[in-house]
């Protein structure tokens, strides 16, 4: 039990779904080893929960008369003190931050788009009403990286984030390569297990990844990152015959959010499948984990690992989130947020960014393909560094065939230049499909 009474603070739930209804688990399980924890000087009571349907089954033992259906509440009541957003999306979700900071009550959200997307203005209106806005549950579950590189890493000039910050992609790939399975397959049972959701566009498509990488970027070089100038590419198109080729040649597909900056200021920062060695440390990290290497100029690398999502695991760092809004409400101080920097650096066009390929031709199955490809590629000067023709083991006797070709690397833009030259001879007989070969 606590041993010291303090004052307790009303907290205002907007969402009770799987994470909102972790935070009251965790809140109702550890309520008083939180007090404990800190002295007497944090105590936390959720007194309002507003949902879209009162009907909806509930996985958390709340009572009844604390639930409505009216976002507004959370505002016009004087008993929150504090407001959880959680209901998700960039609409509702925008207008509640907004009324909330205006009314100096203090906001915990995990709500990644909201902040890449309308970030600029939310974070413009905490400064203006000195209202802080806490986010840690925004990027990887329980892992506290938004912490880290807001705090830990203040000494440091953060050189790059490498990451795999969505699960649901993750563990689709991870059964694509180890049972063979075609994404719809994985998908599907992905679904079964509750790793993805009914409508898992977000997470397959890359931006849910996008966003969190957009956000970790934006606090680490203090510019706020345009999202739609971010490129971005989803898992739906990868295939088993490239994971299958992937592994033949030492390597793994594992959806990857990079941050890096360059010598000259610039950021490079993208969401794409990309090619890993088998022998990197992220390559083991499977089914619905996360895992970011940091790397600052003092620091050196660091790896952050854990759960990336759930009920609990992002349930964890909202509540983390909820004691540090606690306690700048009762002893002061400023939460770091988002602090833009004097210069902000700009962003790499896509086009400039380079890196060795993976890039796989459907050729027609006679001599002289391979040098009719090595010819237009020598001629644009993109260097070859291997070839790779493995056999169908499906249809030994087809016509067309799979060529793969490793590249030296090479800025983006002046591959797809080259690979539209390739395109056009008679040989090759489909769009060459493209991964980057990332050296990390």
């Amino acid at each position: 039990m606590a041993s010291v009474s303090c004052k307790t603070l009303g907290i205002g739930l907007a969402g009770f779904g799987t994470v909102g209804s972790g935070v009251w688990n965790i809140l109702a399980r550890n309520g008083e080893l939180i007090t404990d924890r800190t002295h007497g000087s944090v105590n936390l009571e959720i007194r309002k929960v507003i949902v879209r349907d009162l009907n909806k089954f509930r996985e958390a033992d709340a009572p009844d008369e604390i639930f409505d259906t009216d976002l507004a509440l959370l505002i016009e009541d004087p008993s929150i003190d504090i407001v959880v957003e959680l209901i998700g999306g960039t609409q509702a979700a925008f207008h509640l931050v907004a009324a909330a900071l205006k009314a100096g009550k203090p906001v915990v959200t995990g709500n990644k788009a909201l902040l890449a997307e309308r970030g600029k203005e939310l974070f413009a209106l905490s400064a203006e009403h000195k209202t802080p806005i806490h986010f840690e549950a925004a990027v990887a579950g329980a892992i506290p990286v938004i912490k880290a590189v807001q705090e830990s890493f203040i000494g440091n000039r953060i050189e790059s984030l490498t990451g795999i910050i969505n699960g649901t992609s993750n563990y689709i790939l991870q059964r694509m390569t180890e049972a063979g399975l075609g994404y719809p397959e994985a998908l599907g049972e992905a679904k079964e297990l509750g790793y993805a959701e009914a409508d898992e566009t977000l997470d397959v498509n890359g931006w849910d990844a996008a966003h969190k990488a957009i956000l970790l970027a934006s606090l680490s070089y203090g510019t706020l990152i345009n999202y739609e100038d971010v490129y971005v590419r989803g898992i739906e198109m990868v295939t088993p015959l490239d994971i299958r080729f992937a592994k033949e040649l030492g390597y793994v597909v594992k959806l990857l959010s990079l941050v890096r900056q360059h010598e000259d200021g610039s950021i490079e920062i993208r969401t794409q499948p990309s090619f890993i060695s088998a022998k990197h440390i992220l390559a083991s990290v499977n089914g619905v984990f996360n895992a970011i290497a940091v790397k600052g100029d003092a620091a050196g690398e660091s790896l952050f690992y854990g759960r990336g999502a759930g009920q609990e695991p992002t349930g964890s760092s909202v509540v983390a989130d909820l004691v540090e809004a606690a306690r700048l409400m009762e002893h002061g101080g400023t939460h770091r947020g988002f602090l833009p920097a004097e210069e902000s650096p700009k962003l790499m066009p896509i086009e400039d960014t380079a890196t060795p390929y993976y890039v796989r031709f459907k050729v027609t199955d006679r001599p002289g393909v391979i040098a009719e490809i090595a010819t237009v590629l020598a001629e644009a000067g993109v260097g070859i560094s291997g070839t790779h023709s493995p056999s169908n083991p499906e249809d030994p006797d087809a016509d067309f065939v799979d060529m793969v070709f490793l590249l030296h690397k090479t800025p983006f833009g002046h591959l797809k230049e080259t690979l539209a030259q390739v395109e056009a001879l008679d040989s090759v007989t489909e769009r060459p499909v493209v991964f980057r070969l990332e050296k990390l």
